[in-house]
């Protein structure tokens, strides 16, 4: 392994600088564990002390455009620093690079940034800088043929960023005023009502299993007959699963209707959800 990789997998490891991981490697006759120790010795190993905290602060960025859209999700500990404008800075521009590598993370860590340097030698400066454990969450991007982009931003923090946010994808030919207002309007029920699935049949078999014995759980003990209990648990997980799939809830705007129902009276022939994805920090 030469120099210049050893210092670069020391940084990773303690989120010292460049220079300060140079010395210590000299120092330590090129043994990274003792360089390590080098760095602990003088207080400069900061990254790694900060990592095992507990990061549930953050923000959500948005960034792309009607055909290709995507959702970041960078934590910090405090929601002071998801308002530094450092870490600010650093969220846009990596929302943007994700977008472009389709949220592929290690394609994401290792992408240059505008300063010449990774994703991830950036991110371990920051995490000195600003002295909290920042990581890059989860992340999705909707790329699909035929189908139009739309998100919605609830809490926004600044500009693209917010606590939460919502992508909605939807496969249709039409352009209209209509569909777009549509597209804001759904992006806003998914935020409100947060479904599990477009369809009930898409709701995942272990969430209803677990649901399954939940309810069981909740019947047992209510001294009815087995069939009758069938019947009420029967009942019962069908409308979990009419709850939990979008086009059978009712709708943000007008709940005496349905999902589905507000897209039969748009009228657009061959409309259909294509998918979506609810993103909230600390969820």
């Amino acid at each position: 392994m030469s120099d210049l990789e050893k210092i670069k997998q020391l940084r990773l490891s303690s989120g010292a600088g460049f220079k300060d991981c140079g010395i210590a490697i000299e120092e330590a006759g090129g043994d990274l564990d003792k360089a390590a120790e080098i760095l602990r010795v003088k207080g400069i190993s900061k990254a790694s002390k900060k990592m095992s905290r507990v990061a549930k602060e953050g923000v959500v960025a948005v960034s792309g455009d009607e055909t290709k859209k995507s959702l970041i999700e960078i934590n910090c500990e405090t929601d002071f620093v998801a308002k530094n404008e450092n870490f600010i800075d650093f969220v846009k521009e990596v929302s943007v690079l994700n977008n472009l590598v389709n949220s592929d993370s290690e394609k994401l860590k290792n992408s240059k940034m505008k300063n010449s340097k990774t994703v991830d030698e950036n991110l371990l400066d920051l995490i000195s800088k600003i002295g909290e454990k920042i990581t890059i969450g989860r992340s999705k991007t909707f790329n699909y043929n035929g189908a139009k982009n739309f998100n919605y931003l609830h809490t926004v923090v600044k500009d693209n960023l917010s606590k939460l946010a919502v992508l909605i994808s939807i496969e249709t030919k039409d352009d209209s005023e209509g569909l777009k207002i549509f597209g804001k309007h759904l992006s806003m029920h998914v935020a409100a009502s947060a479904p599990l699935a477009i369809d009930s049949s898409e709701i995942k078999k272990e969430i209803l299993d677990n649901e399954s014995k939940l309810i069981s759980e909740e019947l047992k003990n209510t001294g009815k007959p087995d069939n009758i209990i069938e019947k009420i648990s029967l009942g019962k997980i069908n409308k979990f699963k009419e709850e939990n799939a979008l086009l059978s809830q009712p709708w943000v705007m007008d709940p005496k209707k349905k999902v589905h129902d507000i897209i039969k009276e748009l009228n657009i022939p061959n409309l259909k959800i294509k998918d979506f994805y609810r993103l909230k920090i600390g969820e």
